[in-house]
């Protein structure tokens, strides 16, 4: 394994590792800065905030990765020789998507108000992070100019989805943040696994290289 790639695969395993930790330590009780963020947004559900919160939550979330699922399917039946590439691509935004479904029954967290499914991470969160994350990936092989302006839609759009799933105080913040750990933590393993990273030049040669 060449240095770039044992770099990425160290990365994601701190992330993921930070991920788990984080689980355990907020697991029995929220840390104080989630109850102080809670208490202070309390009701907010129910005021403009929260309806324009709620809205946006519908677009920001889970339907995010089916989206870019068919936009894969499309890209890959344009172009059959992207057949390979794509499914790779598919398969890092599946794991990453599972983050949420797999983990919460392990930490069993309980949300900020009474609200059905359990809390960490945020499923929220973890579609968008997913979907930011792949889109960055696909910029970096098939785009590689838009490659800062994908990372930096999918930084705002992952931020803003965490802080309307707060207002909604249907997530304490630490669930949003683990989200964006376990994301980028099994983002990064396996996409380094699947030798989607690092990304490669015309030549072939390794960009990090």
């Amino acid at each position: 394994m060449t240095v770039p790639r044992v770099r990425w695969v160290v990365t994601g395993v701190v992330l993921c590792a930070a991920f788990v930790a984080l689980g355990l330590l907020v697991d029995r009780q929220p840390l104080q800065l989630d109850t102080e963020v809670a208490n202070a947004l309390r009701g907010q559900d129910t005021r403009p905030a929260g309806l324009v919160a709620g809205v946006v939550t519908n677009v920001l979330g889970p339907v995010l990765p089916w989206v870019l699922g068919v936009a894969l399917l499309a890209l890959a039946l344009r172009d059959r020789s992207n057949l390979s590439l794509c499914v790779r691509l598919a398969v890092v935004l599946v794991l990453c998507r599972l983050t949420s479904l797999a983990f919460k029954p392990v930490f069993l967290r309980q949300r900020p108000r009474e609200y059905p499914d359990l809390s960490y991470p945020s499923g929220h969160v973890v579609a968008v992070a997913s979907t930011g994350l792949v889109v960055v990936l696909v910029c970096g092989w098939f785009a590689p100019r838009f490659g800062r302006w994908a990372a930096g839609i999918a930084v705002g759009a992952t931020v803003v989805a965490a802080a309307c799933r707060i207002v909604l105080g249907v997530h304490w913040v630490t669930d949003t943040i683990g989200a964006v750990l376990a994301v980028l933590g099994v983002g990064l393993v396996s996409a380094t696994a699947l030798r989607l990273l690092p990304f490669r030049g015309p030549d072939g040669r390794s960009l990090d290289e």
